[in-house]
């Protein structure tokens, strides 16, 4: 929607999606001195984060070194690019690496989010420990956190309001929003910059089968909100796109519950069988790749075989201990126990976990939950500056579009093999900072049309 256009109300800064990605950016504008309206289409701020662990990586972090692990944005940006194939821009790597640790002690410090970092077992991709969260281990007690703080920031969430277009004054100028409330009636609100943070694409089928044919089919574990607003609304404008068959799938999510099953059950010495109690795959290359191969196994179905050991490591994860309680988790005193009870040959399930490569073997008693593989968000997006501002198609950037988390392009480059553990949550909090505070020196320095 383009040309001269009335407002009901202006805003300084304007933030499309109350995920992660969104509230951030909402507290970065704020405290660059910023007034800010987020958006969100939900009853409640929730977004793809509420399904997440909620663990967020970073290099550098007085949690670390309080636990005495030596880390640096170097060393991250190393890893994001080994495990991505050197795909994704070096830039915008080296700013989120660079900005991970200052923004999560800003949050604590400004905002009371008690992070600490996990150091009992390691993610797939990482060299050291540096997945950092709140002691639940929990998506929903960070977006729960994140919430708070924007309130007391005195930014305004307004829920219930559905983004439907951008208004734009001119070729490359977003003057504004329009929106929708549940009972129809619609509302705009100019914008001194606006920050798109309203998620990826994975619960829109069209642009998967498009885009990411392999997982086109696939059980979809994202929020329902997640249909390419971002990237539709992008593209009308001229947006330039990027590596948009990245995404991040996961091959433990407990079946049929649909509750997630920590990667920590396989990094921690554990394996995954089918229903043949065969080994399929190399678990260890990472959780999303191990999507696809989960998918085609017999039947789509997969057991993550453990221990008492990891068990009691994974039940540091409020989404391990939710599964328990829903008596997913099955145990047994010895391996050919655990073969009758799920239901596989037992030579074969006694073959396989012999052939765990973990750093301790599985011991009495034994643990297995039924698991399929899944579609967790999308990678690729709107092309990005460093700072967050939208690239255009025809080169050069929108002066006043930004956007973070699942709408912007990720570090994860093309493939599924490319996402590192935490890649999402590090684009959604470290670039919502970035954006927002750049949307907000954007604002205050800019001469409006």
């Amino acid at each position: 929607m383009t040309g001269p256009q009335a407002f009901d109300v202006h805003v300084p800064v304007v933030v499309i999606g109350a995920g992660a990605a969104g509230l951030v950016a909402a507290l970065a504008a704020r405290a660059a001195g910023a007034d800010v309206v987020v958006l969100e289409r939900d009853p409640l701020p929730r977004g793809s984060t509420a399904l997440s662990a909620g663990l967020i990586p970073a290099a550098g972090t007085r949690w670390q070194r309080d636990a005495g692990i030596a880390d640096d944005p170097a060393r991250f940006a190393a890893d994001i690019m080994a495990k991505a194939h050197g795909e994704p821009d070096p830039a915008v790597v080296d700013a989120l690496t660079q900005e991970a640790a200052p923004v999560l002690e800003w949050l604590a410090d400004a905002h009371g989010l008690a992070f600490s970092v996990i150091t009992d077992f390691l993610y797939p991709g990482h060299a050291v420990p540096r997945m950092h969260g709140l002691a639940s281990r929990s998506g929903v007690a960070l977006m729960d956190a994140l919430t708070q703080a924007v309130e007391r920031a005195g930014a305004e969430i307004l829920c219930n309001a559905r983004a439907t277009a951008l208004i734009c004054g001119d070729a490359d100028w977003v003057a504004g929003v329009a929106y929708v409330r549940p009972d129809g009636s619609e509302e705009r609100i100019g914008a001194g910059a606006l920050v798109l943070a309203s998620s990826g694409y994975g619960g829109a089928p069209d642009l998967i089968a498009r885009y990411v044919p392999a997982m086109a089919g696939a059980p979809y574990f994202g929020h329902p909100g997640n249909t390419g607003d971002a990237v539709r609304w992008g593209q009308a404008l001229g947006a330039a796109v990027r590596d948009l068959s990245g995404h991040q799938g996961h091959g433990s999510l407990a079946h049929p519950a649909a509750i997630l099953i920590t990667w920590a059950t396989i990094t921690a010495g554990g394996v995954q069988v089918n229903t043949l109690g065969q080994r399929f795959a190399d678990e260890m290359r990472g959780y999303s790749e191990q999507a696809a191969d989960v998918l085609r196994q017999p039947g789509g179905v997969a057991w993550t075989i453990f221990d008492a050991r990891i068990a009691a490591i994974a039940r540091q994860f409020e989404d391990f201990r939710q599964a328990e309680a829903a008596g997913c988790i099955v145990t047994a005193p010895d391996l050919p126990a655990l073969a009758a009870i799920i239901g596989v040959p037992a030579d074969a399930l006694m073959m396989s976990v012999a052939s765990c490569r973990g750093s301790e073997p599985l011991c009495k008693p034994y643990c297995a939950v039924r698991v399929t593989g899944a579609l967790f968000h999308t990678q690729g997006g709107l092309a990005v500056r460093p700072d967050g501002a939208v690239m255009r198609a025809a080169g050069g950037a929108f002066p006043n579009l930004f956007a973070a988390g699942g709408a912007a392009c990720g570090v994860s480059g093309r493939q599924a093999s490319g996402y590192l553990s935490g890649n999402g949550l590090l684009s959604a909090v470290v670039l919502g900072s970035i954006a927002g505070r750049a949307a907000a020196y954007f604002d205050s320095n800019a001469t409006m049309r």
